[in-house]
């Protein structure tokens, strides 16, 4: 049926219901839009593929934000080539395990197993995780770098020669009580970006944001 038959028709329908309010309020609507001209299909699928990209971006974006909402949390923030090289400098001598303490996209793991460590990282984002393991089957080190979405208050330091951290200044104080607890003598802790509360570090490599700081037990 065209457009202007329709309106003919909805205004006779109009006339037989004098009375009605809502045929008078349909009836004011027409007087304003002559033609009822739906929606086009161009802007229906512009607005469908809008609303898939923002249930998409949020899908995504959902791993990366829920570790906001824990009361000590570990973002993610990439470490920078000379953050690595720091770290790689402060376990100078070493070997044997090493643990990553929110291994984040796993690079500090993946460049301590091509040291000659079977590094192992601890992740809470899953994407990060799945991205981690890929990176290392790509860099030829799987064997030697693995990763899993562990929360770090659970991870058990005790298995490990090394630990590596990129904390933040709220969690140091408990994570050093962890580690008191947890790892073994004669082993070896470097921290990033913050230092430990009571520990005093027996050396210090770079300067800036790019500190690190080596413990011994």
């Amino acid at each position: 049926m065209e457009c202007r038959e329709l309106v003919d028709k909805v205004r006779e329908e109009v006339r037989q219901e004098e009375g009605c309010k809502e045929c008078l309020q349909l009836q004011e609507e027409f007087k304003k839009n002559p033609g009822g001209v739906g929606p086009r299909r161009l802007g229906l699928v512009v607005a469908g593929v809008v609303g898939g990209l923002g249930i998409l971006t949020t899908g995504l974006t959902i791993p990366f934000l829920l570790p906001a909402l824990r009361r000590v949390c570990l973002p993610f923030v990439p470490a920078t080539t000379v953050q690595v090289g720091n770290v790689v400098a402060a376990l100078g001598g070493r070997g044997g395990g090493l643990l990553d303490v929110g291994s984040g996209d796993g690079r500090v793991v993946i460049e301590a197993a091509r040291r000659g460590f079977q590094a192992h990282g601890v992740e809470l984002n899953r994407v990060l995780v799945y991205y981690s393991r890929w990176a290392a089957y790509r860099g030829g080190v799987r064997g030697q770098a693995t990763f899993a979405r562990e929360d770090l208050w659970r991870a058990d330091m005790s298995r490990y020669d090394n630990v590596v951290i990129f904390g933040v200044e709220q969690m140091m104080e408990q994570l050093e009580e962890k580690l008191e607890q947890e790892m073994k003598e004669g082993g070896v802790v470097v921290a990033c970006r913050f230092k430990f509360p009571t520990w005093t570090p027996v050396a210090e490599v770079g300067e800036g944001v790019d500190t690190v700081w080596r413990y011994e037990r």
